[in-house]
């Protein structure tokens, strides 16, 4: 309240030369009246009561006093403030005061700039130049700017050790005849906490800025009518643009239009203010095909008095949404596969006791016989079943594979006779070999199961006739290729293009094509595993397949077999052929354990052995089986068994077996893959596989071949 009196009445008692003081003080400092009616300085605990009082006014009072006392026009009235007073007061100003008279020399200079220079009270022996730290080209000795006494502007001076000190100033000349010669006095700004927090600001603006360029997710600033002030790097990847193009473009205009509706509401809601929390919005990018993000928008607010506007982040999803429809794929074709592998491997028990039943009639019902050809029809649709049976297994992936080193220019080759037939005269078939391809390592016959339904797919896609083109070429990959929900890794592969110039694939059906049982052709026309077992092979191979389609053009599948590195010993072999054939005798002896708990495949296959010569012993189960073992009651030359049984399955059974005869002879039987079982049975395991279904003969021909080798 004090200052404030002080601020009234004194400015009221200093007339036309104060107010003339007081323009002076504002113009020398760079400050308006009103805005140093607010300005006020720190007391000292010693200055006395009147100069404490005079302190604790604003500073426009205490520089219009000071302003007047220097001009030395007129003594303030009332001579209540001394000069020791006023001295004192100019001295803990909070700004640099100097005077120099026309030779440059200092003839006052306050204390706050003296500390700022290092200097001791006694200043009259400084000159103006000596405390600059460069001196203008042709400045008179009482100006640090040029020829005028009087300036504005920038300066450096240097302390006395020797550190810079940025200023600004403001020299007045001073009238003729001002005490001790002055010329010019000066009010100094110290611009080094000021240039200080500038820098401080910089280097915090640097690493905003940097944060927001390579944030990891899109960031863009959208004023309040939607249109784009700034975005950062990751932004302009997604909508595939730069930053000028980017200046006032709409955001909506960057969204898929179907999406764009939701995302206009969510913009509205948060410009207004509305709690929206952390609701995500998901949605598709106009740029980039099947590029999708997630968007989230808070509202910012600008400087006093400006519009609001958005902060709107934008995190990619595309290869979280690709992994995603691939799990989804991945799981609902395992969930079939295993679906389709357990009922392979039912109907296969059935189907083995079906075909061997049949072989045990044709036993006495030769050719000729009346019920010959009935006992024929049986085995011959048992043998349709279980060729539907193994399209099963190979869509799930389960089927039993014997790969060879192959080259596929042979394979082919060596099939085209049989593709002509297949595909009928009205159409063409070309093939066109590449050179020095790839080594692979395939099943032979599955490889050409592959080609033999892509090429009926074909036949049945060109029903006027057309061309089937069937290729092969090699591909090395640099870097990962994605097709759909596919990813084929680098590497080197093999390629099989098979083309056709057919009715072509519907695209909103396109990416079912490869799913069991599902079909275009009529009802009875096919069974809708074609493609499946395609697929199935393919991928259990290592492989991928790949296809390509435009309705009333044409189909393309493109196969990738991975490269096979030759270990040392293998070879590469044009057939997978070359076993001993089928002996001509399958009779034998010895003394055989049959376990197996499915009731009509066990009495076939002891029934066929013993036909052949064999003693066999029976077992239902693994536990029957080992008991038998351990007694010892028996001689067992060979232990033949199922691989799936209830409580003790055959891997378990080996295992026992093993500990107490490690020499005996094993013969597997499943409808499951051999892989399925034969990695629990470790490195080194000496078993034998023969795969469900099988006939009398087969079964005859395997027993033979391992007791043979023992």
């Amino acid at each position: 309240m004090a200052g404030r009196g002080m601020t009234s009445q004194g400015t009221g008692r200093l007339g036309r030369w104060g107010r003339c003081a007081a323009m002076t003080a504002a113009a020398l400092i760079g400050v308006s009246p009103p805005a140093m009616a607010q300005m006020t300085l720190d007391v000292p605990g010693d200055v006395p009561g009147g100069m404490a009082t005079l302190l604790a006014a604003p500073i426009s009072v205490c520089l219009l006093i000071l302003i007047s006392y220097w001009l030395g026009r007129r003594s303030l009235r009332g001579g209540a403030i001394g000069e020791r007073q006023l001295m004192l007061l100019l001295d803990r100003a909070p700004l640099g005061w100097y005077a120099v008279d026309a030779n440059g020399r200092i003839t006052y200079m306050n204390g706050t700039m003296r500390e700022w220079l290092g200097l001791g009270e006694a200043t009259d022996h400084v000159r103006l130049h000596d405390l600059l730290a460069e001196i203008p080209a042709g400045a008179v000795p009482a100006s640090p700017f040029g020829s005028s006494v009087a300036g504005e502007g920038d300066a450096s001076f240097r302390s006395r050790a020797g550190e810079p000190i940025s200023v600004h100033l403001r020299q007045q000349a001073l009238p003729p005849g001002t005490r001790g010669g002055s010329v010019a006095c000066a009010v100094v700004h110290d611009l080094r906490p000021a240039r200080a927090r500038e820098a401080q600001l910089q280097v915090f603006e640097r690493r905003f800025q940097r944060f927001f360029e390579q944030a990891p997710v899109g960031i863009a600033l959208v004023d309040a009518e939607g249109r784009l002030e700034e975005a950062n790097k990751a932004f302009r990847s997604m909508v595939k643009m730069r930053s000028a193009e980017l200046r006032k473009q709409r955001l909506l205009d960057l969204i898929a239009e179907p999406d764009r509706p939701q995302v206009e509401a969510r913009l509205r809601m948060a410009l207004q203010g509305e709690e929206i929390g952390e609701r995500p919005l998901d949605l598709q990018m106009a740029a980039g095909q099947g590029r999708s993000a997630t968007l989230y928008a808070v509202r910012r607010e600008d400087e006093a008095g400006g519009k609001p506007g958005l902060i709107v982040q934008f995190i990619d999803t595309t290869e979280r949404k690709k992994l995603e429809r691939q799990f989804a794929q991945s799981q609902k074709m395992q969930a079939v596969g295993q679906l389709a592998g357990g009922i392979a491997h039912d109907f296969n028990n059935l189907l083995t006791a079906m075909i061997g039943f049949c072989d045990l009639l044709l036993l006495r019902h030769r050719a000729g016989d009346q019920s010959f050809a009935d006992i024929m029809q049986i085995k011959q649709n048992a043998n349709r079943a279980a060729n539907l049976v193994r399209q099963l297994l190979a869509f799930s992936r389960q089927q039993t594979l014997i790969p060879r080193i192959l080259d596929v220019t042979d394979v082919l080759a060596e099939l085209s006779h049989l593709l002509r037939r297949l595909i009928g005269a009205n159409i063409e078939l070309q093939m066109v070999h590449g050179r020095e391809m790839f080594p692979v390592k395939v099943d032979h016959g599955q490889l050409e199961q592959v080609i033999i339904n892509l090429a009926v797919n074909a036949r049945d896609a060109m029903p006027e006739g057309g061309k089937l083109l069937i290729r092969t070429s090699n591909v090395s990959n640099q870097y990962p290729v994605t097709r759909g929900a596919e990813t084929m890794p680098p590497g080197d592969y093999a390629r099989i293009e098979v083309v056709d110039t057919g009715t072509g694939i519907a695209p909103d059906i396109i990416d079912n094509i490869f799913e069991p049982f599902f079909s275009t052709k009529e009802v009875g026309a096919g069974t809708g595993l074609g493609l499946a077992t395609v697929y199935g092979i393919v991928k259990q191979t290592g492989g991928f397949i790949f296809v390509d389609s435009k309705v009333g053009e044409g189909t393309g599948f493109s196969i990738y077999l991975p490269r096979h590195a030759a270990a040392k010993g293998e070879a590469l072999v044009a057939r997978q052929e070359g076993d001993p054939g089928q002996p001509r005798d399958l009779t034998g002896m010895g003394t055989v354990l049959l376990v197996e708990d499915e009731d009509a495949v066990r009495l076939f296959g002891a029934r066929a052995l013993r036909n052949k010569g064999y003693n066999v012993f029976e077992a239902r189960s693994g536990e029957a089986a080992l008991e038998m073992i351990k007694a010892g009651k028996q001689s067992i030359d060979l232990l033949i068994t199922d691989v799936v049984m209830p409580r003790m399955d055959g891997p378990t059974l080996i295992k026992e077996v093993r500990l107490i005869r490690p020499e005996l002879k094993v013969i597997f039987i499943s409808g499951y893959a051999e892989d399925d079982f034969r990695k629990r049975l470790g490195e080194g395991a000496e078993i034998h596989f023969l795969p469900k279904p099988f006939s009398l003969s087969q079964l005859a021909e395997k027993v033979k071949e391992v007791m043979r080798a023992a």
